[in-house]
């Protein structure tokens, strides 16, 4: 192993960010290090967490560990008190040069952990590149001003605060440079970008000025974005720019109107089936992801048959489903709540919808030619952001752009050749 490992748990944004403290723990000089970068969005996810802290004691037991990201900003002291753990540090801390800097000194603090809702600004991370990777993430803002009920995140990442455009043209011309062929726009809450800034551009405004100012990009992506929100220049470039993806990843959550009132969403499953039918009239050749929580409390059997069907109604195909986990102070966790057990249930019921949706899209992708960034290991995605694994004799570099024809399925993975 190297001497900085980094064990990344959660969303794409804390992806970026291992990549930002590793960086800034190589220059301090640190070595002899394990960075687990947690995540609390569920109680498995929190599990999951404390497993590999322990595990990494155990296997590299003269290594320092270091556990930050979202559960240690929300519970720093669950974290204290584990044994395994040298450092906590909060999530606006471990983005600081200083701070590693500091655990490279004499006596460095145990702890380090500020208040993350007095952060009211951000600059720009500029990462020369990902490890093993032949997409890039692109960091766009940070934090939430929503309050939804289920939902702990604002209180770990703090208000929403946007990188300034200039900032984001320089690292996306930076990563271009490195090699990278497709950047992922990455955030807490991305439609909300830019209401902080002195001319409040949108999200749409920022990308126009991206894809302007650099030309050589070819392929630009979205993370998870808001039904809710979704601006005219954003509009714009789905209808009309090909170097945007045509995969869009919704912060759906529910499908029934009265749930997402309960879940303090900001639209309605009408709203969300206007929109998808309104983007598929724009660019015809969308594919939809969303996220969907299963059991939200209160959940009827009515409604839940409503969120079901959802997935069909809406044409979604890259399904994030996962069963309602209460988070501690939160208005959902004080909510009647529906059994675990047929939490569990349901969530298997949406993700063998979601399974059908996809064997549907693999099946009308057979024959046709996609256009594939290729990754390590002979495999890529789409446009769509589908997986194929390329042909045995197909030994290509990653990172290339080619046509492949589509011939068959996998498993959960398409089979594609070289098209001539």
């Amino acid at each position: 192993m190297s001497a900085i490992d980094v064990l990344t748990f959660g969303c794409r944004l804390n992806s970026f960010e291992s990549e930002v403290m590793r960086r800034h723990a190589e220059d301090a000089g640190l070595s002899d290090l394990v960075i687990v970068h947690s995540c609390t969005v569920t109680a498995e996810a929190e599990r999951q967490v404390r497993q590999a802290v322990r595990k990494a004691r155990r296997e590299q037991p003269g290594k320092r560990i270091v556990v930050t990201g979202c559960a240690v900003q929300v519970d720093p002291a669950k974290w204290t008190g584990m044994a395994e753990v040298d450092h906590v540090v909060g999530n606006e801390d471990k983005l600081k040069p200083l701070t590693w800097t500091s655990l490279a000194g004499d006596g460095p603090e145990r702890v380090r952990v500020g208040d993350i809702m007095a952060v009211k600004a951000m600059a720009g991370h500029l990462v020369p590149g990902f490890d093993g990777r032949s997409r890039a993430f692109l960091q766009v803002q940070n934090g939430c001003d929503h309050r939804c009920t289920f939902c702990i995140i604002p209180y770990g990442r703090g208000p929403s605060r946007s990188v300034p455009v200039a900032d984001v043209v320089a690292q996306t011309r930076l990563l271009v440079e490195q090699g990278y062929r497709e950047l992922v726009v990455t955030g807490v809450d991305i439609t909300s970008y830019g209401k902080d800034l002195e001319d409040a551009p949108t999200l749409g405004g920022l990308l126009k000025a991206v894809l302007r100012q650099v030309p050589e990009l070819p392929r630009l992506r979205l993370s998870s974005i808001d039904p809710a929100e979704i601006d005219g220049d954003l509009l714009e470039l789905i209808e009309g720019e090909p170097r945007l993806m045509p995969h869009l990843h919704l912060s759906l959550q529910a499908g029934d109107t009265m749930v997402l009132k309960r879940m303090k969403r900001r639209h309605s499953r009408d709203d969300v089936l206007a929109l998808t039918s309104r983007l598929r009239a724009l660019r015809p050749d969308l594919v939809f992801g969303a996220d969907i929580i299963a059991g939200f409390p209160t959940e009827t059997d009515a409604m839940f048959e409503n969120t079901r069907r959802i997935v069909a109604e809406a044409g979604l195909t890259w399904l994030h489903v996962f069963p309602y986990s209460p988070r501690q102070n939160t208005p959902a966790a004080r909510m009647p709540q529906v059994e675990p057990a047929l939490r569990k249930e349901r969530a298997a019921i949406l993700r063998a919808e979601g399974a059908e949706a996809v064997a549907r899209f693999y099946a009308a992708e057979q024959g046709r030619v996609r256009e594939l960034l290729v990754e390590r290991g002979g495999a890529g995605h789409t446009r769509h952001f589908a997986p194929v694994k390329l042909a045995a004799n197909d030994d290509l570099a990653a990172g290339a752009l080619i046509d492949v024809r589509i011939t068959g399925v996998d498993g959960q993975v398409l089979l594609g050749e070289r098209a001539a």
